[in-house]
C-alpha cells in the first residue's frame, strides 16, 4: 500500500475515477448528513470550495443547503496560479460562477473576505491520515490558504475515502486537519 503523497495521489484519484455518479452523489450526501455532528455550527463565515466535478470531488452542493439553511456567511474562493495564492468572496445570490481553464468554479467578482474572518474552512483533499495531515493536489493553495488563517479557524476536510494509517512524507508547512468527514464517518484530530 503507498504512503508517500506522490504514491498516494495516484492511487486516490484512480478510486475516485472509479465511482459512478450515483456513488459520488450517495457519499456527498452522506458527507453532509455526517457534518451536522460537528461542534461547529456557532460560527458565522465557513469557507466551501465548490467542486472540480471532471476530478470527482466532494460534492459540496449538500454542504452549501446545510449553511444557507442555518443562515450562514458562505465563502468561495478564486485561485491565482502565479502566486499559488487564493481570493475568497462571499457567496450571495448575485455571485457570478464560471470554470477557470483548470475546470475549478471560481466566483467572478463579489464582497471580497479576508482570511483572518474564515472562521471554519471545508478542506477538498485526496486522502489523509489518522493525525489530521492530508494529500491534496500538490499545489500547495490550501497550506497558504490556511496558514493565513487564524490558528483557531476549524479545519475540515471531506474526504470519499477512510483514512490511511499515516502519510510518511509530511513537510512542517502542511497545514493539519481539525476534522475529517467520510460517509461513514467522523475523525478528530
Amino acid at each position: 500500500m503507498p504512503t508517500n503523497k506522490k504514491e498516494l495521489r495516484i492511487h486516490y484519484k484512480n478510486l475516485r475515477k472509479e465511482l459512478s455518479l450515483d456513488d459520488l452523489e450517495e457519499k456527498s450526501l452522506a458527507i453532509a448528513n455526517n457534518l451536522i455532528q460537528l461542534p461547529i455550527w456557532d460560527k458565522a463565515y465557513y469557507h466551501v470550495f465548490l467542486p472540480i466535478e471532471e476530478q470527482k470531488e466532494v460534492n459540496t452542493e449538500y454542504v452549501l443547503h446545510l449553511l444557507s439553511g442555518k443562515d450562514k456567511e458562505i465563502v468561495v474562493s478564486k485561485s491565482n496560479f502565479e502566486s499559488r495564492g487564493m481570493t475568497h468572496f462571499l457567496l450571495t445570490d448575485n455571485t457570478k460562477i464560471k470554470k477557470n481553464e483548470y475546470n475549478i468554479p471560481e466566483p467572478v467578482n463579489g464582497l471580497p473576505v479576508p482570511s483572518a474572518t474564515i472562521e471554519v474552512v471545508f478542506v477538498p483533499l485526496l486522502t489523509f491520515d489518522l493525525f489530521g495531515n492530508r494529500v491534496g493536489y500538490g499545489k500547495g493553495f490550501y497550506d497558504k490558504f490556511l496558514s493565513e488563517c487564524k490558528p483557531e479557524t476549524i479545519k475540515i476536510g471531506l474526504s470519499f475515502f477512510e483514512a490511511e494509517d499515516k502519510i510518511e512524507d509530511v513537510f512542517e508547512s502542511d497545514v493539519k486537519l481539525d476534522f475529517c468527514v467520510t460517509p461513514e464517518k467522523v475523525y478528530e484530530f
